[in-house]
């Protein structure tokens, strides 16, 4: 039974870049200084009984590098977006004009600096526990199938599954040390 098993690394793989890839979803939520529309995609807007996401209630522009507009569709909807800008902790201040919803973007001081990359590094944790809980599943597999399986071959599968931890892991730490350096920029 063990002689012919084969560990699905690819889904492994796949797994650990989705850990990833929600990382960055994460990272590009945390205001730099710079507008970004991103920064607005974890907000949700009770519209019509149910979390909406920003962008599916308005059109997100960012006419300026500091000012970024939601030019909210339902009229009935504006200031349900407003509140949901202002409940999200972005500290963000959102002017309203009609249906537009402008939201400049101020300077960030160095104390708020500071704190973003704390909350970056927050991120990068929770991404890196996520790996460690997908190397854990991979590992679990290749013991469940140690019966009759030659241990050369469990120490194969084992090296497998640490190499691609080890480059995930790398792959958190990269993207954190972008995202604290895009932050520290003045």
């Amino acid at each position: 039974m063990a002689d012919d098993f084969e560990l699905d690394t690819d889904d492994l793989a796949r797994r650990m870049d989705g850990a990833i890839a929600n990382l960055r979803v994460e990272l590009a939520s945390l205001r730099t200084g710079r507008a970004s529309g991103s920064m607005l995609e974890p907000i949700m807007v009770d519209a019509y009984g149910s979390p909406t996401p920003i962008n599916q209630v308005g059109t997100v522009n960012v006419p300026e590098p500091r000012m970024v507009t939601i030019n909210v569709w339902d009229k009935g909807l504006v200031n349900k977006v407003e509140k949901a800008i202002r409940d999200s902790g972005l500290g963000i201040n959102p002017q309203m004009n009609g249906t537009i919803i402008m939201l400049p973007i101020p300077e960030l001081n160095e104390e708020r600096r500071r704190e973003l990359t704390k909350v970056a590094g927050q991120y990068a944790e929770s991404a890196r526990v996520s790996i460690r809980n997908l190397r854990r599943d991979g590992m679990d597999q290749i013991k469940r199938a140690k019966d009759g399986m030659a241990d050369d071959d469990q120490k194969f599968w084992e090296s497998s599954v640490q190499d691609l931890t080890d480059a995930h892991i790398k792959k958190v730490d990269e993207t954190l040390e972008t995202k604290q350096a895009e932050i520290m920029q003045v």
